[in-house]
């Protein structure tokens, strides 16, 4: 595996396009709001959307990434979420594949927040079982008010 650098950016404002409108998606979607994001998701079907998002509903085609700051292919069709992947990279554009962790640019990490610090979690992606115990560790540390 390639190591990945951890890059805590400003993603207030910032176009963000999520291809898919399943329960990966939604749980991205739910973080990226936490962090200010403009969030539009290209997709069909989805279940419920939380309130500010826009919602184009139909499958993805090319072009659906132009302006996009950031993206996130997570539909349920392989050949959908490679076509996001290479839309992405002709463009120049982050994105975390779902499906794929090969064609992702970033991985999505495990989000873990208390009193003003931000920690990512994330792994090679062979085991997201160890990655949810090591963020639950962590969120549990910043929730106490005696860090040091």
């Amino acid at each position: 595996m390639t190591k990945r650098f951890p890059l805590f950016i400003d993603l207030v404002g910032k176009p963000v396009i999520i291809v898919g409108g399943g329960k990966i998606a939604l749980r991205r979607i739910e973080v990226l709001i936490e962090f200010g994001a403009d969030i539009t998701v290209i997709s069909p079907d989805v279940a419920s959307l939380p309130n500010g998002i826009k919602h184009i509903q139909r499958e993805y085609k090319s072009g659906d990434l132009e302006g996009a700051f950031l993206a996130v292919a997570a539909t349920n069709n392989r050949d959908v979420n490679h076509s996001v992947w290479q839309e992405a990279g002709d463009r120049n554009i982050p994105i975390s594949v779902a499906d794929c962790r090969e064609e992702c640019t970033f991985y999505f990490p495990a989000i873990c927040m208390g009193d003003s610090l931000v920690v990512g979690v994330v792994s090679d992606g062979t085991n997201h079982h160890r990655t949810a115990k090591a963020a639950e560790k962590i969120r549990e540390l910043l929730s106490t008010e005696d860090l040091l």
